[in-house]
């Protein structure tokens, strides 16, 4: 069995890429801040479909819990699938938040350049030795640092997905002899709890997205997470190093 960490599978985006890596037979670590609920919902989801998951507290953003993070992991390998490495980590957890450039704050920025991208860099590193060669790793990135995202108010967060998708190609290049394959994924606008649940708070906003959209709609996280999935299995083992948007044709 192969068995996946994913961060930030409390809700939407993380918690269907969890739910549908278990459907697929592979067992599931994952991570939540905050919505322990959330977490638990994930856990009885996949159990309800007869699979094998376990939650633990993990906040991206403070580097200094990554190391007692990994001894819990190392445990619940031991303890649930008697296994010592793991197979596959998606760097999912993180948030989004709107602002002008001009009234970014540096408060603001470090706070997102603490989850987006140094958290996922050494998570990733603090990880490595417990990754089991021939494994992969795919990123959530974001079109926010692609062409067709471009919108105003993410200066900040696209800016910091961007270096999220650079960071992914120097993985792919020097984990590749490990056998390590190491993508990500750029979702387009996605219903998720993203912004503090702008999409339930602000509801008026989905039209004018989804007419932006090639195929319609806003896009849903089964849409991601299912990619997500698929790209982590044996049908995608020639593809390293690469963003792939996923966002419905966004601007397209």
């Amino acid at each position: 069995m192969k068995i996946a960490i994913v961060s930030g599978a409390s809700s939407g985006i993380g918690q269907s890429t969890a739910v549908q890596l278990a459907r697929r037979g592979t067992g599931v670590i994952l991570t939540y801040h905050g919505n322990q609920a959330g977490a638990l919902e994930t856990v009885a989801m996949i159990e309800k479909d007869g699979g094998a998951a376990v939650a633990l507290p993990l906040d991206v953003g403070n580097t200094t819990a990554f190391p007692p993070f990994r001894e819990a992991v190392a445990a619940a390998l031991r303890e649930t699938w008697q296994r010592d490495t793991f197979d596959f980590l998606v760097n999912n957890a993180g948030f989004g938040q709107l602002a002008m450039f001009e009234d970014t704050t540096e408060d603001m920025f470090d706070t997102l350049m603490r989850v987006l991208l140094k958290g996922p860099y050494f998570l990733t590193q603090t990880m490595l030795p417990l990754l089991a060669d021939g494994g992969a790793i795919v990123n959530t990135t974001s079109n926010a640092a692609r062409h067709s995202g471009l919108e105003p108010g993410y200066s900040a967060y696209g800016s910091l997905k961007g270096a999220l998708v650079v960071l992914t190609r120097y993985l792919a290049k020097e984990l590749s002899t490990r056998g390590i394959r190491v993508n990500s994924v750029s979702p387009g606008s996605t219903r998720t709890r993203i912004a503090d649940n702008a999409f339930e708070r602000f509801p008026e906003v989905i039209p004018g997205l989804a007419a932006k959209t090639a195929l319609g709609r806003l896009g849903e996280p089964d849409d991601i997470g299912m990619f997500i999935a698929a790209l982590l299995s044996e049908e995608c083992r020639w593809i390293t190093a690469q963003d792939i948007e996923v966002s419905g044709g966004y601007n397209l």
